[in-house]
């Protein structure tokens, strides 16, 4: 129960094209690639403003969340 060599890997390979195919595994990893990309953009959004910031377009969301809500009692 040693590691695997190169051969058995290559048939391992083999066997994943013939049951999903090239076209199914290609958007596997394009969909895969796109989230990556995705999750990485979000963390340095966040990165980019600084903590006070944040907490500022909190309060400023919540009034105009009071606002929005008096225009439509009225």
């Amino acid at each position: 129960m040693g590691s695997f060599s190169i051969w058995h890997w290559i048939i391992v390979l083999v066997v994943v094209l013939l049951i999903f195919g090239t076209k199914r595994l290609r958007g596997a990893g394009r969909d895969l690639g796109e989230a990556v990309k995705g999750f990485k953009k979000g963390m340095a959004d966040e990165d980019d403003k600084p903590a006070g910031q944040l907490g500022d377009q909190t309060r400023e969301g919540e009034r105009k969340a009071e606002r929005d809500s008096d225009s439509v009692e009225r």
